[in-house]
């Protein structure tokens, strides 16, 4: 057959918005569809026609600054189309930073729900479903962005808005894709559903064009010979497999999903990938890098990372498309596979071309439901054409363990807390809706009777008096130098010994006043813009498994500096050592970072002295209107996060950022301070020697106290005794000492004796009292 019967199908360019037109962006070709037998084949996609992964993300780029222009600069969340635009979609979604990315998809996932669905009625596959995490993701007021390859009419675009639109309305949509060969009658009704619908439709595409058909195209088509697929080589090439671990809680694309925050996460995990990959390559050998169907994204973004790893690489994907394969110069789909579908055996999929320079290994990619004989055969078919196949199995995205993952949600101000949204992002839960308030008597007896757990439930938010907020204003400004210096001293410990491509996780809540000095201070001195957390960690519970996953996922595990207010006894940093030890799939450091060291149980800190750090003196008007962390398993689910509260109502008494800015304020007073105390640490031996458990023990013995958790030694803890424990008495080693006069007013106000004790190691303790018998504990 020497006649192309696809020149039946003449396209013509009517309009170009980028460097491309209509005729370089498409070549016609034909497919055995008694609906439509055109199918325009795309030269920058890599569905069809394997593309150098460079070209497909600059197209996706460069629809994605037509959008930008759009919308205006704003964030956006992005729909993509299955199966052709799922990869294209997302790089558009990339390009943007969108909020979020999700793709319709023809695969059925067991035990995620369909929150959508809508048909496509020119495709060989007409059903599309939508199945995010949650509903939520389709929820929202950003513009959305509906992104295909080509546009033909229009329809499947509006059939999918108005759904979308009926459960979670929006005011802007923007149809993006690659080519538009919409007639006029068809940018009508587009038109005519934004007027229905009262919003806006704004149409943006690379290029425009138009097609043509010669009358009886289809009937031309049907009656062709039937194609002929699988080549088969004289000597077949070979079938090695390779499996690939993947993050069970990180997606691998966009089916259920894809949030701005698993950004750095995927980036992380395809360098990880194509090591792996590399490794089993020989040498520099160039790669097809082949994706199956709607997993586009993924082996996208392997290819290109072969690529800088010096391998010349071509990407292309299979498909559901039963296109008709031609070997004639100029006809864009010269030969074709055929085979049954791997992830259900439902059907025929197929892949065209696969071809790239000699000897290029053909590397197909393939998810954990696809993992089944019939992608083995489909390996072999292949490799019967003379090619080696590298099968590559990427395991481990787990879109049910993803959805109990997206339970936990970050929470920033001013939604929750008074701190700025980039001060600090809480991984916690908000429980601000429930009452989990108790008296501290009766919380203080079910505690020590062991009927609950201290971190089940919160105490009352004891608000002082006017003349105690009056004094912790006197403190906070005659303490303000010195817990700037503090604060200079570890941060720059840190730097020195950590880098500065950190992040800081500090332990909510008496960490997170001091992680924001820390990262501010980073900036005043070195310029740069620290990434910070608040995690919760709860004693003889450990610390929050999720928001550790969450971190490792997020960044690079070794990177995270753990940092707190002070220590006590040191029973935090065991606790922490501990957690971090049975976590697996990372390697978090256990060197907690500290303002202050008295309990001689860490190797980073500001001081080792026990002074006054001006955050313990107020529960939560101090700690940017946060309680202290819940984990209480009536509330807190498996993939949550531990739990607080937001107490905006105290916010006419909060002095968290006030704090924040006083400290902050005495920096460049400091400097040289700072500078000889950092030497001086620098230069010390810094080996725990937990000297400060060894004091509590001793006033346990002498006190008769029946267990450690009784004695809270120090400025801190013991300021914590008096304002959410029932005190039974105060140990201090000056009776008049200036940083003690909050402690005193008090333990005054609550009738709590304060006793002398000179050789105390540290400058004073909290003893928690015994609620049956009124005595020690």
């Amino acid at each position: 057959m020497n006649a192309n019967p696809a020149d039946g199908i003449v396209l013509t360019d009517t309009g170009s918005s980028s460097s491309w037109t209509a005729t370089q962006l498409v070549l016609p070709g034909l497919r055995r569809n008694p609906r439509r037998a055109h199918l325009l084949v795309s030269t920058v996609l890599g569905k069809h026609i394997p593309v150098d992964p460079d070209v497909v993300i600059s197209a996706g780029n460069e629809l994605a600054a037509l959008v930008q222009t759009a919308v205006g600069g704003s964030d956006v969340d992005v729909l993509g189309f299955a199966e052709t635009a799922t990869g294209l979609g997302h790089t558009v979604a990339t390009a943007l930073g969108a909020h979020c990315y999700l793709h319709s998809t023809r695969r059925h996932v067991p035990g995620m729900n369909v929150h959508g669905e809508f048909e496509e009625g020119h495709s060989h596959a007409t059903d599309h479903l939508l199945m995010p995490t949650s509903a939520d993701l389709l929820a929202g007021d950003l513009p959305l962005i509906l992104v295909d390859d080509e546009i033909s009419t229009g329809a499947t675009a509006l059939d999918a808005l108005r759904q979308i639109h009926a459960s979670a309305g929006r005011a802007h949509y923007v149809i993006a894709s690659l080519v538009d060969m919409r007639t006029a009658e068809h940018l009508a009704a587009a038109a005519a559903v934004a007027t229905q619908l009262g919003v806006r439709i704004d149409n943006v595409s690379l290029a425009q064009g138009s097609v043509e058909l010669e009358p009886g195209l289809v009937e031309t088509v049907l009656a062709l010979p039937d194609p002929e697929f699988d080549p088969v080589a004289a000597q077949p090439g070979s079938v090695r497999r390779v499996d690939a671990q993947w993050p069970a809680t990180l997606p691998d694309g966009g089916r259920h999903g894809f949030l701005r925050s698993d950004a750095a996460g995927f980036d992380s995990a395809i360098d990880a990938l194509a090591a792996t990959v590399d490794a089993s390559l020989p040498g520099s050998a160039p790669v097809v890098v082949i994706g199956h169907e709607e997993l586009m994204y993924l082996p996208l973004r392997l290819a290109a990372a072969l690529q800088e790893r010096g391998h010349t690489a071509l990407f292309q994907t299979t498909t559901r498309s039963p296109a008709y394969v031609l070997d004639l110069p100029g006809y864009p789909l010269r030969r074709g596979f055929e085979f049954t579908a791997p992830e259900d055996e439902s059907g025929l999929r197929y892949l065209y071309n696969a071809s790239g320079p000699d000897d290029a290994t053909l590397v197909l990619v393939a998810d954990a439901p696809a993992d089944t004989d019939a992608l083995a055969a489909a390996a072999e078919t292949l490799a019967a054409s003379g090619t080696d196949v590298l099968l590559v199995v990427v395991t481990g995205a787990d879109p049910v363990a993803l959805e109990v993952s997206r339970r936990a949600r970050p929470l920033r101000g001013p939604d929750f807390g008074s701190y700025a949204a980039d001060e600090v992002t809480w991984l916690l839960k908000d429980l601000s809706s429930v009452s989990l308030e108790a008296g501290i008597e009766e919380r203080e007896k079910r505690i020590q009777a062991g009927e609950a757990h201290y971190a089940e439930s919160l105490p009352v938010e004891y608000q002082p008096d006017l003349a105690y907020r009056e004094l912790f204003e006197k403190v906070l400004q005659e303490s303000a130098s010195r817990l700037a210096v503090a604060v200079g001293t570890v941060t720059e410990v840190v730097l020195a010994e950590r880098g500065h491509d950190i992040a800081l996780a500090s332990l909510a809540r008496a960490g997170t006043p001091v992680g924001i000095l820390m990262r501010r201070w980073a900036f005043a001195a070195h310029g740069i813009e620290i990434p910070h957390y608040a995690v919760s960690i709860v004693r003889d519970r450990g610390i929050d498994a999720v928001a550790l996953r969450y971190l490792a996922e997020h960044h690079d595990s070794r990177s995270v500096v753990f940092v707190d207010g002070w220590t006590g006894k040191g029973a935090i940093a065991r606790e922490l050592t501990a957690a971090l030890r049975e976590f697996p799939g990372a390697e978090f450091d256990d060197d907690l970072a500290v303002l202050a060291d008295p309990g001689n149980c860490a190797r980073t800190y500001g001081t080792r002295d026990d002074f006054l750090i001006a955050s313990a003196c107020l529960n939560s008007t101090v700690s940017g209107l946060v309680s202290r962390t819940v984990l209480n398993d009536s509330l807190i689910r498996p993939g949550d996060f531990h739990g607080a509260k937001y107490y905006a109502d105290l916010a006419p008494d909060d002095v968290s950022r006030h704090l924040l800015d006083t400290v902050a304020a005495r920096f460049e007073d400091v400097r040289d301070e700072v500078d000889a105390s950092v030497a001086a640490v620098l230069g010390s031996d810094r080996t725990p020697t937990w000297s400060g458990w060894a004091s509590v023990e001793k006033v346990r013995e002498e006190y008769g106290i029946s267990h450690v958790n009784f004695v809270k030694p120090g400025v801190g803890e013991t300021t914590r005794v008096l304002l959410r424990r029932v005190p039974w008495r105060v140990l201090v080693r000056e009776a008049d000492a200036p940083e003690h006069e909050h402690i005193r007013m008090l333990a005054a106000a609550r009738g709590v004796p304060v006793d002398v004790v000179p050789d105390l190691a540290y400058s004073c303790m909290g003893l928690i009292k015994n609620v049956s018998s009124g005595d020690a504990s």
